[in-house]
């Protein structure tokens, strides 16, 4: 639990220093020229003898010269998309606003224990045919919306249709357990913290910081699902798979990665374990 994985962070970040002055000499050596460049207090004399070697060499390739390029900005985005277009900001707020105004959802209970369920994913549902899609048809606008229900763990899908503003199928599973939410994982990450098997983690981080673990808003974190494995851990986690349980993979913001792996933490029970070492 107290070793920090820091190998090669120096070499890592030395190599990108390099990649990144090695680009930028590749972009003054091809580019013909800025626009603009000479506005300003600067002298100008590079971005002229760019853009001179730029005119010779398109002198010299006739209507096969390079022009300067022009960045283009990112079409705006419309309130709605169409057929199988990824869905807009405004299609993900309106869909987990229909999705969880609705029953059995307000009596579930989030990763915190506070009414209603987690939320989880929103992505754009399959269409019934997809060959409308295909034929660039106006096909219904549809997403799935995904929460667990923490107060009997369940994960509830909602397909909404967004034209409508219905609620067209609901789905309900059990020991089904798909990728942890951020705020999933930083719950965990509080519990950990706050637990007595959270002393190594602790320390790991003062040890790099040299101040005190109290915020999972103080490190960086990755998660996986765990599932319970015969023999392999200690008789609190059996029900993971059933319960939704954690291993965390904490990182110190711009330190270290902290060895975590032997922790567990049941978010439906909210205990904290650690897997048997044999």
């Amino acid at each position: 639990m107290r070793g920090l994985v820091h190998r090669h962070l120096g070499k890592v970040v030395a190599g990108a220093a390099v990649a990144v002055a090695g680009t930028a000499a590749m972009v003054a050596v091809t580019l013909p020229g800025t626009a603009g460049a000479d506005e300003g207090g600067g002298t100008g004399s590079g971005s002229r003898a760019a853009r001179q070697a730029g005119q010779q060499a398109g002198q010299q390739a006739g209507d096969g010269a390079v022009r300067p390029g022009v960045v283009e900005q990112a079409p705006a985005e419309g309130d709605r998309g169409r057929g199988g277009d990824p869905l807009t900001g405004d299609e993900i707020a309106r869909a987990e606003r229909l999705a969880a105004g609705r029953q059995p959802l307000r009596g579930a209970e989030d990763v915190e224990g506070e009414r209603g369920a987690q939320r989880l994913t929103v992505d754009l549902a399959d269409p019934e045919n997809a060959d409308d899609v295909d034929d660039g048809a106006d096909v219904p606008r549809r997403a799935d919306v995904t929460f667990y229900d923490y107060k009997n763990d369940t994960l509830v899908t909602r397909t909404v249709d967004l034209d409508t503003g219905k609620v067209v199928r609901t789905g309900v599973q059990h020991g089904v357990q798909p990728p942890l939410s951020r705020a999933e994982n930083a719950e965990a990450a509080r519990l950990l913290i706050a637990d007595p098997l959270g002393a190594g983690l602790r320390a790991d981080y003062k040890d790099a910081t040299g101040k005190e673990l109290t915020s999972p808003d103080q490190l960086l974190f990755n998660g996986a699902v765990y599932r319970a494995v015969p023999g392999a851990q200690p008789a609190v986690l059996d029900r993971c798979g059933e319960h939704r349980c954690v291993r965390l993979f904490p990182k110190v913001k711009n330190g270290p990665w902290i060895d975590a792996r032997s922790i567990v933490i049941d978010l439906s029970a909210r205990k904290v374990a650690e897997l048997d070492r044999r």
